[in-house]
Protein backbone atom coordinates (compact mmCIF):
# COMPACT_ATOMS: atom_id res chain seq x y z
CA UNK A 1 0.00 0.00 0.00
CA UNK A 2 2.53 2.43 1.20
CA UNK A 3 4.75 1.85 -2.52
CA UNK A 4 1.23 2.06 -4.39
CA UNK A 5 0.88 5.55 -2.23
CA UNK A 6 4.38 6.46 -3.70
CA UNK A 7 3.85 5.81 -7.34
CA UNK A 8 0.68 7.35 -7.44
CA UNK A 9 2.46 10.08 -5.63
CA UNK A 10 5.23 10.42 -7.93
CA UNK A 11 2.65 10.21 -11.03
CA UNK A 12 0.97 13.10 -9.78
CA UNK A 13 3.74 15.16 -9.26
CA UNK A 14 5.45 14.48 -12.69
CA UNK A 15 1.65 15.16 -14.25
CA UNK A 16 1.29 18.10 -12.41
CA UNK A 17 2.80 20.94 -13.97
CA UNK A 18 1.39 22.93 -16.92
CA UNK A 19 2.85 22.60 -19.96
CA UNK A 20 4.89 26.03 -20.90
CA UNK A 21 3.28 28.20 -23.81
CA UNK A 22 4.80 27.95 -27.09
CA UNK A 23 2.61 29.86 -29.02
CA UNK A 24 4.39 33.08 -29.54
CA UNK A 25 7.16 31.35 -30.74
CA UNK A 26 7.39 31.56 -34.83
CA UNK A 27 7.67 28.37 -36.61
CA UNK A 28 11.40 27.46 -37.54
CA UNK A 29 13.84 25.03 -39.15
CA UNK A 30 13.63 23.59 -35.35
CA UNK A 31 10.56 24.60 -33.98
CA UNK A 32 7.49 23.38 -36.12
CA UNK A 33 4.95 25.42 -34.01
CA UNK A 34 4.09 23.30 -31.31
CA UNK A 35 7.71 21.31 -30.43
CA UNK A 36 11.29 21.52 -30.91
CA UNK A 37 13.09 19.40 -32.69
CA UNK A 38 17.09 18.27 -34.03
CA UNK A 39 17.29 20.38 -36.94
CA UNK A 40 20.12 17.87 -38.43
CA UNK A 41 17.16 15.02 -38.84
CA UNK A 42 18.00 12.54 -36.07
CA UNK A 43 15.71 13.05 -33.09
CA UNK A 44 16.54 10.36 -31.01
CA UNK A 45 16.01 6.61 -32.09
CA UNK A 46 17.87 4.94 -29.49
CA UNK A 47 17.75 5.98 -25.80
CA UNK A 48 15.67 7.39 -22.96
CA UNK A 49 13.90 9.58 -25.40
CA UNK A 50 11.89 6.34 -26.76
CA UNK A 51 10.70 5.61 -23.34
CA UNK A 52 7.01 6.16 -22.59
CA UNK A 53 5.75 7.56 -19.52
CA UNK A 54 4.92 4.16 -18.64
CA UNK A 55 8.72 2.94 -18.33
CA UNK A 56 9.75 6.33 -17.32
CA UNK A 57 7.58 6.01 -14.24
CA UNK A 58 9.26 2.21 -13.75
CA UNK A 59 12.63 4.09 -13.75
CA UNK A 60 11.75 5.90 -11.21
CA UNK A 61 10.67 3.17 -8.73
CA UNK A 62 12.99 1.03 -9.86
CA UNK A 63 16.43 2.46 -11.70
CA UNK A 64 17.41 -0.06 -14.26
CA UNK A 65 21.64 -0.42 -12.63
CA UNK A 66 22.08 0.55 -9.43
CA UNK A 67 26.06 -1.10 -9.85
CA UNK A 68 28.15 1.81 -8.79
CA UNK A 69 29.79 2.65 -5.81
CA UNK A 70 29.52 5.59 -3.67
CA UNK A 71 32.80 7.15 -4.22
CA UNK A 72 34.19 9.65 -1.04
CA UNK A 73 34.33 12.94 -2.13
CA UNK A 74 36.33 15.86 0.52
CA UNK A 75 34.38 19.11 -0.62
CA UNK A 76 35.96 22.09 -1.42
CA UNK A 77 35.70 25.95 -0.85
CA UNK A 78 36.50 27.97 -3.96
CA UNK A 79 37.92 31.80 -3.09
CA UNK A 80 35.36 34.82 -3.60
CA UNK A 81 36.47 35.59 -6.77
CA UNK A 82 39.79 35.00 -9.37
CA UNK A 83 40.85 37.99 -11.48
CA UNK A 84 42.48 38.72 -14.48
CA UNK A 85 42.13 36.13 -17.39
CA UNK A 86 43.36 33.15 -14.94
CA UNK A 87 40.07 30.34 -14.90
CA UNK A 88 39.99 28.44 -12.10
CA UNK A 89 37.63 25.37 -13.11
CA UNK A 90 36.20 23.10 -10.38
CA UNK A 91 33.76 20.22 -11.39
CA UNK A 92 30.94 19.93 -8.45
CA UNK A 93 29.65 16.77 -9.98
CA UNK A 94 27.68 15.50 -12.95
CA UNK A 95 27.25 18.78 -15.58
CA UNK A 96 27.74 21.03 -12.86
CA UNK A 97 31.07 23.42 -13.84
CA UNK A 98 32.20 26.48 -11.53
CA UNK A 99 34.89 28.51 -13.83
CA UNK A 100 35.84 31.47 -12.05
CA UNK A 101 37.75 33.98 -14.12
CA UNK A 102 37.78 38.06 -14.67
CA UNK A 103 36.52 38.41 -11.57
CA UNK A 104 33.23 36.79 -12.67
CA UNK A 105 31.59 32.94 -11.34
CA UNK A 106 30.12 31.42 -13.39
CA UNK A 107 27.93 28.37 -13.35
CA UNK A 108 27.05 25.78 -15.15
CA UNK A 109 23.28 23.45 -14.63
CA UNK A 110 23.59 23.17 -10.70
CA UNK A 111 22.57 20.44 -9.37
CA UNK A 112 22.75 19.60 -5.85
CA UNK A 113 19.76 17.05 -4.95
CA UNK A 114 20.74 13.80 -3.91
CA UNK A 115 17.99 12.17 -6.52
CA UNK A 116 17.84 13.17 -9.87
CA UNK A 117 13.97 12.97 -10.11
CA UNK A 118 10.83 15.16 -9.23
CA UNK A 119 10.38 13.24 -5.80
CA UNK A 120 13.69 12.75 -3.99
CA UNK A 121 12.22 9.21 -2.33
CA UNK A 122 12.55 7.94 -5.80
CA UNK A 123 14.67 7.48 -8.44
CA UNK A 124 18.41 7.29 -9.58
CA UNK A 125 20.53 8.25 -6.82
CA UNK A 126 23.92 10.13 -7.05
CA UNK A 127 26.96 8.51 -5.87
CA UNK A 128 29.08 11.36 -5.76
CA UNK A 129 28.50 13.94 -3.76
CA UNK A 130 28.96 17.58 -5.04
CA UNK A 131 32.44 18.85 -4.83
CA UNK A 132 31.63 22.30 -3.42
CA UNK A 133 28.65 22.31 -1.11
CA UNK A 134 25.64 24.76 -1.99
CA UNK A 135 26.48 27.33 1.10
CA UNK A 136 30.13 27.23 0.21
CA UNK A 137 29.49 28.74 -3.28
CA UNK A 138 31.05 31.89 -3.74
CA UNK A 139 28.68 34.81 -5.13
CA UNK A 140 27.35 33.42 -8.90
CA UNK A 141 27.07 36.33 -11.58
CA UNK A 142 26.05 33.78 -14.54
CA UNK A 143 24.22 30.60 -14.51
CA UNK A 144 24.38 28.75 -17.86
CA UNK A 145 21.19 26.12 -18.01
CA UNK A 146 21.41 23.88 -20.70
CA UNK A 147 18.20 22.01 -20.87
CA UNK A 148 14.74 21.30 -18.31
CA UNK A 149 16.29 17.23 -17.59
CA UNK A 150 15.90 16.73 -13.57
CA UNK A 151 19.70 15.99 -13.72
CA UNK A 152 20.22 19.37 -14.71
CA UNK A 153 17.57 21.58 -13.35
CA UNK A 154 17.96 21.25 -9.51
CA UNK A 155 15.10 23.60 -8.63
CA UNK A 156 16.25 24.00 -4.99
CA UNK A 157 20.01 24.89 -5.59
CA UNK A 158 18.12 27.74 -8.85
CA UNK A 159 16.07 29.29 -5.90
CA UNK A 160 18.56 29.53 -3.52
CA UNK A 161 20.32 30.88 -5.78
CA UNK A 162 18.29 33.25 -7.40
CA UNK A 163 17.49 35.02 -4.00
CA UNK A 164 20.93 34.55 -2.18
CA UNK A 165 22.55 36.38 -5.46
CA UNK A 166 20.27 37.34 -8.35
CA UNK A 167 22.38 36.33 -11.14
CA UNK A 168 22.30 36.71 -14.54
CA UNK A 169 20.51 32.69 -15.71
CA UNK A 170 20.23 32.30 -19.90
CA UNK A 171 18.79 29.54 -21.14
CA UNK A 172 16.84 28.21 -24.14
CA UNK A 173 13.59 29.18 -25.22
CA UNK A 174 10.61 27.83 -22.65
CA UNK A 175 12.61 27.53 -19.71
CA UNK A 176 12.16 31.30 -18.51
CA UNK A 177 8.62 29.87 -18.36
CA UNK A 178 9.01 26.54 -16.18
CA UNK A 179 11.73 29.05 -14.17
CA UNK A 180 9.45 31.75 -13.33
CA UNK A 181 6.32 29.20 -12.17
CA UNK A 182 9.19 29.40 -9.28
CA UNK A 183 9.96 32.82 -8.70
CA UNK A 184 13.22 32.91 -11.07
CA UNK A 185 13.46 35.21 -13.56
CA UNK A 186 15.90 34.04 -16.30
CA UNK A 187 16.96 35.53 -20.42
CA UNK A 188 15.84 32.87 -22.77
CA UNK A 189 17.35 32.89 -26.37
CA UNK A 190 16.69 30.81 -29.63
CA UNK A 191 20.19 29.35 -30.98
CA UNK A 192 21.79 32.36 -32.14
CA UNK A 193 20.45 34.60 -29.19
CA UNK A 194 22.90 37.14 -27.17
CA UNK A 195 22.36 38.25 -23.98
CA UNK A 196 25.14 40.67 -22.62
CA UNK A 197 26.72 40.04 -19.38
CA UNK A 198 28.95 43.67 -19.14
CA UNK A 199 30.92 45.19 -22.22
CA UNK A 200 33.11 43.06 -24.03
CA UNK A 201 30.69 39.85 -22.22
CA UNK A 202 28.37 38.36 -24.29
CA UNK A 203 26.47 35.11 -23.54
CA UNK A 204 25.61 33.15 -26.88
CA UNK A 205 23.12 30.78 -27.36
CA UNK A 206 24.36 27.88 -29.33
CA UNK A 207 22.73 24.66 -30.86
CA UNK A 208 23.26 21.46 -29.70
CA UNK A 209 21.13 18.24 -30.08
CA UNK A 210 19.36 16.59 -27.58
CA UNK A 211 15.71 16.98 -26.78
CA UNK A 212 13.75 18.03 -23.60
CA UNK A 213 11.06 17.08 -21.10
CA UNK A 214 10.58 18.58 -17.31
CA UNK A 215 7.34 17.27 -16.77
CA UNK A 216 5.20 14.30 -18.40
CA UNK A 217 3.29 16.11 -21.38
CA UNK A 218 5.69 18.34 -22.22
CA UNK A 219 8.36 16.43 -24.31
CA UNK A 220 10.39 18.98 -26.81
CA UNK A 221 8.39 22.23 -25.76
CA UNK A 222 11.82 23.60 -24.18
CA UNK A 223 14.61 24.13 -26.06
CA UNK A 224 17.94 22.55 -25.41
CA UNK A 225 20.99 24.92 -26.10
CA UNK A 226 24.95 24.89 -25.33
CA UNK A 227 26.58 28.49 -24.69
CA UNK A 228 29.86 30.06 -25.92
CA UNK A 229 30.78 33.04 -23.28
CA UNK A 230 33.17 35.82 -24.69
CA UNK A 231 35.80 36.81 -22.46
CA UNK A 232 38.86 38.85 -23.07
CA UNK A 233 40.94 35.80 -22.52
CA UNK A 234 39.38 33.31 -25.04
CA UNK A 235 35.56 31.96 -24.86
CA UNK A 236 34.21 29.92 -22.49
CA UNK A 237 32.09 26.80 -24.44
CA UNK A 238 29.77 24.72 -22.74
CA UNK A 239 27.92 21.93 -24.92
CA UNK A 240 25.28 21.41 -22.21
CA UNK A 241 23.87 17.65 -22.76
CA UNK A 242 23.91 16.67 -26.93
CA UNK A 243 24.35 13.77 -28.58
CA UNK A 244 26.45 13.73 -32.16
CA UNK A 245 23.57 14.62 -34.86
CA UNK A 246 25.73 16.31 -37.27
CA UNK A 247 28.73 17.00 -35.18
CA UNK A 248 28.94 20.82 -37.06
CA UNK A 249 27.09 22.59 -33.55
CA UNK A 250 30.64 21.85 -32.19
CA UNK A 251 32.43 24.14 -35.39
CA UNK A 252 29.24 26.51 -35.52
CA UNK A 253 29.90 27.66 -31.56
CA UNK A 254 33.90 28.27 -32.80
CA UNK A 255 32.63 31.37 -34.61
CA UNK A 256 32.27 33.43 -31.53
CA UNK A 257 36.16 33.20 -31.50
CA UNK A 258 39.37 31.33 -30.13
CA UNK A 259 37.62 28.56 -27.65
CA UNK A 260 40.19 28.54 -24.40
CA UNK A 261 37.82 26.13 -22.48
CA UNK A 262 35.56 23.71 -23.45
CA UNK A 263 32.94 21.48 -20.80
CA UNK A 264 32.27 18.89 -22.29
CA UNK A 265 29.95 15.81 -21.59
CA UNK A 266 31.57 12.72 -21.74
CA UNK A 267 29.25 10.20 -20.02
CA UNK A 268 25.44 8.29 -20.15
CA UNK A 269 26.36 7.26 -23.94
CA UNK A 270 25.33 3.60 -23.58
CA UNK A 271 21.65 3.30 -22.95
CA UNK A 272 20.47 -0.68 -22.53
CA UNK A 273 23.68 -1.94 -24.28
CA UNK A 274 23.69 0.20 -27.34
CA UNK A 275 25.05 3.74 -27.74
CA UNK A 276 22.13 6.10 -27.69
CA UNK A 277 22.15 9.37 -30.21
CA UNK A 278 21.15 11.62 -27.10
CA UNK A 279 24.55 12.00 -25.76
CA UNK A 280 28.36 12.05 -26.96
CA UNK A 281 30.66 9.31 -25.66
CA UNK A 282 34.64 10.27 -25.04
CA UNK A 283 35.67 9.92 -28.82
CA UNK A 284 33.26 12.42 -30.01
CA UNK A 285 34.10 14.63 -27.11
CA UNK A 286 37.36 14.74 -28.90
CA UNK A 287 36.35 15.18 -32.01
CA UNK A 288 34.23 18.18 -30.70
CA UNK A 289 37.51 19.29 -28.99
CA UNK A 290 39.37 19.13 -32.10
CA UNK A 291 36.63 20.68 -33.83
CA UNK A 292 36.51 23.52 -31.36
CA UNK A 293 40.20 24.26 -31.56
CA UNK A 294 39.79 24.41 -28.02
CA UNK A 295 42.68 25.38 -25.89
CA UNK A 296 41.76 23.37 -22.88
CA UNK A 297 38.70 21.14 -22.00
CA UNK A 298 37.25 19.43 -19.09
CA UNK A 299 34.80 16.27 -19.34
CA UNK A 300 31.18 16.19 -17.26
CA UNK A 301 28.26 14.40 -17.28
CA UNK A 302 30.00 10.87 -15.44
CA UNK A 303 30.43 9.41 -12.88
CA UNK A 304 27.67 11.45 -10.87
CA UNK A 305 24.32 9.51 -11.84
CA UNK A 306 23.96 5.95 -13.03
CA UNK A 307 21.87 6.82 -15.64
CA UNK A 308 22.69 4.25 -18.48
CA UNK A 309 25.00 0.71 -18.55
CA UNK A 310 28.96 2.10 -18.33
CA UNK A 311 31.27 1.55 -15.91
CA UNK A 312 31.81 4.67 -13.49
CA UNK A 313 35.26 5.09 -14.21
CA UNK A 314 34.90 4.00 -17.99
CA UNK A 315 34.14 7.36 -19.69
CA UNK A 316 37.78 8.85 -17.91
CA UNK A 317 39.66 5.48 -19.31
CA UNK A 318 38.19 5.69 -22.95
CA UNK A 319 38.52 9.63 -23.31
CA UNK A 320 42.61 9.10 -22.41
CA UNK A 321 42.80 6.64 -24.68
CA UNK A 322 41.28 8.83 -27.61
CA UNK A 323 43.10 11.51 -26.71
CA UNK A 324 46.35 8.90 -26.99
CA UNK A 325 45.37 7.94 -29.91
CA UNK A 326 44.79 11.09 -31.62
CA UNK A 327 48.10 12.55 -29.98
CA UNK A 328 46.41 14.63 -27.97
CA UNK A 329 47.98 16.12 -24.59
CA UNK A 330 46.03 14.53 -21.91
CA UNK A 331 46.46 17.58 -19.89
CA UNK A 332 44.89 19.32 -21.96
CA UNK A 333 41.38 17.65 -21.60
CA UNK A 334 41.05 16.33 -17.77
CA UNK A 335 38.13 14.43 -15.78
CA UNK A 336 39.32 16.20 -12.12
CA UNK A 337 38.07 14.64 -8.76
CA UNK A 338 35.00 16.73 -7.22
CA UNK A 339 35.80 19.54 -5.44
CA UNK A 340 39.12 19.54 -7.62
CA UNK A 341 40.66 22.92 -8.21
CA UNK A 342 41.83 23.51 -11.86
CA UNK A 343 44.29 26.51 -12.59
CA UNK A 344 44.54 27.72 -16.07
CA UNK A 345 46.93 30.19 -16.58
Amino acid sequence: MIRTRSILLAFALLAGCAIPSVNTIPPSDHFNGTRFFNPDGVQGSIGEQKQGPVALLRNLVKPPYRIWPEIPVTPSRPPAQVEGRTMRVTWIGHSTVLVQTQGLNILTDPMWLERSSPVQFLGVKRVRAPGVRLEDLPKIDLILLSHDHRDHLDMHAMRRLWHRDRPLIVTGLGNDQILARNGIHAEARDWGGRVSLRPGIDVIVVRAHHWSEYDLGDRDTTLWAGFTVTLPGGTLYFAGDTGPGDMRWATEARRAGPVRLAILPIGAYHFAGNETDNHIGPDQAVTAFEQLGAAYAIGVHWGTFELTSEGIDEPPERLRAALIREHIATNRFRTPKAGEAWVIE
